[in-house]
């Protein structure tokens, strides 16, 4: 009888133990948009890019992945006045391609924080990249098919570049 009672308490912990787990092994692709800020605001405003991430659940609140993708920053017209004559110069594109290791949080359903760290390879000529990070918050739409979020990017290279972007997650 006592095998009988052992087998029926490690059978419910085991469903215990295992509806605690929440799979969420997932593809991740999407667009982003935003500003620039700090040094290069003047010269750049608009950010276009996508994320590509991969993630793997370890625990009920903790996903660790791999990301990567592209940004680009483009670069504006400005008019500079000098010696009485007016000249007028076309900044070039900023781009980068991050490879950066990806954590994530779930405080509570359908919210997440957390952030990916690596580097971020330039592009653009003249552009030699650097560390890269990104903190970031999520809301998850659809049923967690879908997450809108915001996230501060920065590289600390020669220059730091800065930027806040609004981003639209797929999950697949």
């Amino acid at each position: 009888m006592k095998v009988t009672q052992f087998i029926i308490v490690l059978t419910f912990f085991g469903f215990t133990a295992n509806s605690q787990y929440v799979d969420r092994t997932s593809f991740r692709a999407g667009l982003n948009a935003g500003i620039v800020t700090g040094d290069f605001s003047e010269a750049y405003s608009l950010v276009l890019g996508l994320d590509l991430y991969q993630h793997w659940g370890i625990s009920k609140t903790i996903d660790l992945g791999i990301t990567t993708g592209f940004s680009n920053a483009f670069g504006e017209k400005q008019e500079i006045s000098a010696g009485g004559a007016l000249i007028e110069t076309k900044f070039d594109n900023i781009q980068f391609i991050p490879v950066a290791g990806s954590v994530r949080f779930y405080p509570t359903t359908g919210v997440k924080f957390g952030g990916d760290v690596g580097y971020a390879i330039g592009v653009n000529e003249g552009n030699e990249g650097g560390f890269y990070y990104r903190p970031s918050l999520g809301i998850d739409l659809n049923n967690g098919t879908t997450e809108l979020n915001v996230s501060y990017l920065a590289v600390n290279g020669d220059i730091p570049y800065n930027s806040v972007l609004f981003g639209l997650l797929f999950l697949f």
